[in-house]
């Protein structure tokens, strides 16, 4: 993209104060982009990661929201908005982990998982996605999580798996909805990362985990003028785990 051809500069990356969100929230702030950091709790991360974009030369924001309520995402949306001078990525990053045998999950570790994965997603897309129509152009890339599509029974992460296959069906859903406005939905699933939180057994096909900077990769992409083209799809970064 060249910062002179009239399209929307804006950024907004959810939960962007550490680990994928915040290696995203960097590569498109190099890309030119005025980056906006959403975090919920962590204040001084999310100042420390701004502070990093100003510091080579970016404009860069914070802005606390807890995208699981409706009120909030809106809030975010229309801030981020008029922050950056017009929003045109949206990158919705935020999602908690939960693993545990599922005949000791409990209702409210269900809902939490939930909210977090999927209704965080629907509530900023659903916010951004007018703005983005009526400008005529956007990028929105929604986190999944390799294999989702295969719908496998996963007994220890289930909650975490459906919600995942939601946000698979959702961002197809709308991409199609948005076919033709210039605004493309993809997402983004990573396999098992060099932060994450568990390792399955064995071995990884490609004998290591994936990097936060290989998804960071993708997204780029995805923003590019190359990627006009590409929406509705699912590119995994996962070196062929959980095909």
């Amino acid at each position: 993209m060249n910062p002179d051809d009239g399209l929307p500069r804006g950024a907004l990356v959810t939960g962007a104060n550490r680990g994928v969100g915040r290696e995203i929230a960097l590569r498109l702030a190099g890309l030119g982009f005025a980056t906006v950091i959403n975090y919920r709790t962590r204040e001084a991360e999310a100042e420390a990661v701004a502070g990093e974009i100003r510091a080579a030369g970016g404009r860069a924001f914070t802005l606390r929201a807890d995208v699981t309520r409706e009120d909030e995402a809106g809030a975010l949306i229309t801030g981020a908005d008029r922050l950056t001078g017009g929003l045109g990525v949206l990158v919705n990053n935020v999602g908690n982990y939960h693993e545990d045998p599922l005949a000791e999950l409990d209702f409210a570790t269900w809902r939490s998982m939930i909210a977090s994965n999927l209704d965080s997603v629907f509530l900023a897309c659903q916010a951004a996605a007018p703005l983005m129509r009526e400008r005529g152009w956007g990028r929105i890339i929604n986190l999944g999580f390799a294999g989702t599509h295969n719908l496998i029974a996963r007994p220890a992460i289930t909650p975490y798996a459906i919600a995942k296959a939601g946000v698979l069906t959702y961002s197809r859903s709308l991409a199609k909805v948005l076919a033709g406005s210039g605004v493309t939905v993809n997402v983004v699933s990573p396999g098992v990362l060099e932060n994450s939180v568990s390792f399955p057994p064995g071995r990884l096909p490609m004998g290591r985990p994936g990097r936060l900077a290989e998804i960071a990769g993708a997204v780029e992409y995805l923003v590019g003028s190359e990627a006009g083209y590409t929406s509705g799809t699912n590119i995994e970064v996962a070196g062929a785990w959980n095909t």
